[in-house]
């Protein structure tokens, strides 16, 4: 890894994509503040990981972390991770705060380290990524906001881009959109409300997805991939056959 990412700083590190995306970066010698809610999770990462991990148990949405954290490590990648699972239900059984869930957690949370990387900045060269999700494509009928809160991070980054090339920052923004997966958690769970939902069970269902599935491990390659070429693509598309440019 460039000696840029000396230090590096992932949301949502207690377990799926960004624990993944942790371990990746840890082995190629980054140092890596892992931030999630749950701090027995984090404590097994640690375990895993050893010193090269620092764990943060916080709400990744606070303002003030976001400041804090990236004046004292300095970070050279922001990898943007944090979610809540979705409610899942058709729009008619869903609540205001269920349909909302996304809005409040995944797109919050981006929006609150974008803007502290901007307003800090972030050194020349830094790297943010961004993960949306595939549904801010297609959409997802059955997890309330949760596709328009993914499609917001994907404004959000492309705003952010501009405000650092009009200010000549030299920040990197990206947004990767991952394919509904069994092996992560939001992904596991969306898969087996459509499974239910078109009266199949979840073999199938995953049968008729898109081969290869999808693993956390390939996440982490593709955030790996992006953060390193300075010539990367703004968005991508993440499948288990690997990255492709969207747009």
């Amino acid at each position: 890894m460039s000696d840029l990412f000396q230090s590096a700083v992932v949301t949502g590190a207690g377990r799926g994509f960004g624990r993944a995306i942790a371990a990746a970066l840890v082995a190629a010698g980054t140092d890596v503040v892992g931030i999630a809610r749950d701090e027995e999770e984090l404590r097994a990462v640690r375990d895993e990981l050893g010193e090269g991990f620092t764990p943060v148990a916080a709400d990744a949405t606070g303002e003030a972390l976001a400041q804090d954290v990236i004046r004292e490590h300095r970070p050279g990648l922001l990898v943007l991770n944090a979610g809540a699972t979705p409610h899942m239900a058709p729009v008619h059984e869903q609540t205001w705060e269920t349909f909302s869930r996304n809005w409040h957690t995944d797109t919050r949370h981006v929006f609150t380290w974008v803007r502290a990387a901007l307003r800090e900045p972030l050194q020349p060269g830094s790297v943010v990524v961004a993960m949306s999700s595939g549904a801010a494509l297609g959409g997802s009928p059955l997890s309330g906001g949760y596709a328009s809160a993914k499609a917001a991070v994907r404004y959000i980054r492309g705003y952010a881009a501009d405000e650092a090339q009009r200010a000549g920052l030299g920040i990197r923004f990206h947004a990767l959109l991952p394919n509904m997966t069994p092996t992560g958690g939001v992904g596991s769970v969306a898969v087996d409300g459509y499974a239910a939902r078109q009266g199949v069970d979840r073999d199938t269902f995953v049968a008729g997805r898109e081969q290869p599935v999808l693993t956390p491990d390939q996440v982490a390659k593709a955030v790996m991939e992006v953060a390193q070429d300075p010539d990367s693509d703004a968005e991508y598309r993440v499948g288990g056959t690997g990255l492709r440019p969207i747009g």
